[in-house]
């Protein structure tokens, strides 16, 4: 079945807002936020969430890192092309680089965030002491987990809704 792919004007009053403002900052509406307009609840809360995940005190590229490995593992191409793209945008292609590769990356930060991510999700977000102990010696806290956890969370949200709809 398919998902209308809606404008400003077709889109459910709640959700015109959200993609009136995406149009201005893209000079468009992508694809994946005008059907997801379908959702206000979904729409909105993935701009608040993702707004509050690039707000925390994570580097950049270990959040748009973070993101990267969420969309890889969840078989979302659009977002693995916006954030390969947006790594590249902060001159760190290299990590792009590295995770499309399926290779550890070489940034021993971002190696340690995105080991940390696979862990999350091989344990159903179960990380052993010892696991957490190894994130935490790589100059994170536990303050960075928990923000990495909730990273997850929204990424994986939009990924799973970018899936459903075959943005």
């Amino acid at each position: 079945m398919a998902f209308t792919v809606h404008t400003v004007e077709t889109a459910p009053p709640e959700s015109r807002e959200a993609l009136a403002a995406i149009r201005a900052k893209f000079g468009g509406v992508p694809r994946a936020a005008a059907i997801q307009a379908e959702s206000p609840t979904l729409l909105n809360g993935f701009r608040a969430a993702s707004a509050a995940f690039e707000a925390t005190s994570l580097p950049p590229e270990v959040r748009e890192a973070v993101i990267l490995a969420v969309a890889h593992r969840n078989g979302c191409e659009t977002c693995v092309r916006i954030h390969t793209g947006e790594l590249s945008r902060i001159g760190r292609a290299d990590v792009a680089q590295d995770l499309d590769a399926g290779t550890p990356p070489r940034d021993p930060a971002v190696a340690a965030a995105i080991a940390f991510v696979g862990r999350l999700f091989g344990g159903a977000g179960r990380v052993g002491d010892a696991e957490l102990q190894e994130f935490l010696d790589a100059g994170f806290t536990r303050r960075d987990a928990l923000d990495i956890v909730f990273g997850v969370g929204v990424y994986t949200a939009s990924t799973f809704a970018n899936r459903l709809v075959g943005a």
